[in-house]
């Protein structure tokens, strides 16, 4: 049965419970890069079932110009329940004024984000850590 609990801020937030998480769904992420990014972003949206991490993403925002979403994951078990629905569409709403909402996406995932209001950019670039990895993966374009 689900019992649900959301909350969008860091207290009493499990990093290695948060790591664990990511591990199933959108690879490794240590502890300490997770701590950093979540604190450095504006928003966050956790999600708990009967205590247990169950979902998280968030939002790098600047106030104003732009709110980039990203790191939005869902154990697998419990996918197909509208969770990361509702995670990116409470990450929109925080991110209301802002004149631009960006989604960081991995490849395969377009069409999910798509039914929620997202547009495919023509003009996105990145520069990634691992260059190859990325091409390899799907995330860039060698062209």
């Amino acid at each position: 049965m689900l019992e649900l609990k959301w909350q969008y801020s860091l207290k009493d937030i499990s990093w290695k419970e948060l790591s664990e998480l990511y591990k199933v769904t959108l690879g490794n992420k240590k502890q300490t890069d997770l701590e950093t990014a979540f604190t450095n972003s504006m928003f966050k949206c956790f999600v708990f079932n009967q205590s247990k991490l169950i979902g998280a993403g968030r939002a790098l925002a600047d106030g104003i110009d732009c709110s980039y979403i990203c790191d939005v994951a869902v154990r697998p078990d419990f996918q197909g329940r509208d969770i990361g629905k509702n995670i990116v569409s409470n990450l929109v709403n925080l991110s209301v004024g802002h004149k631009k909402i960006i989604l960081y996406a991995c490849p395969g995932k377009e069409p999910f984000y798509k039914k929620l209001g997202f547009k495919r950019m023509s003009t996105a670039m990145a520069i990634f850590e691992n260059q190859s990895q990325a091409v390899e993966s799907g995330f860039l374009n060698e062209t």
